[in-house]
């Protein structure tokens, strides 16, 4: 399979996987998490399902630069919710969530220029 066909199919996989975990993660936040681990929890679990079910959707016939900002998106998503979980069933400090945040808006940014030039 061509990476140009492969790249868009993993992101759109990863945008699905991301919505399924955010499900268990947002129940687990709800049910046997308390105070700001439940709070942090959660707040991952609304990021992961929102920009999962974006990727998902905006990887159905990406040009280059949707295929890019899909890549931004996706690492964003893993800094800022991933930082949140760190911080939740780890201990790590969530100093990469605000790295993340700022990825998550330059792909969105990116997806705006890309929609104004189709």
């Amino acid at each position: 399979m061509p990476a140009a066909t492969l790249a868009p199919r993993l992101l759109a996989a990863c945008g699905a996987l991301a919505c399924g975990l955010a499900v268990a993660l947002g129940a687990y936040a709800s049910h046997g998490l308390e105070g700001q681990a439940a709070s942090r929890a959660g707040l991952a679990s609304l990021f992961s399902f929102g920009h999962g079910l974006a990727l998902f959707v905006l990887m159905r016939d990406p040009g280059r630069l949707r295929l890019a900002a899909g890549g931004v998106l996706l690492a964003g998503l893993l800094l800022f919710a991933g930082s949140l979980c760190g911080a939740v069933f780890l201990g790590w400090p969530t100093r990469l969530a605000p790295f993340g945040g700022l990825l998550l808006m330059a792909g969105w940014l990116m997806i705006a220029v890309d929609a104004l030039r189709r």
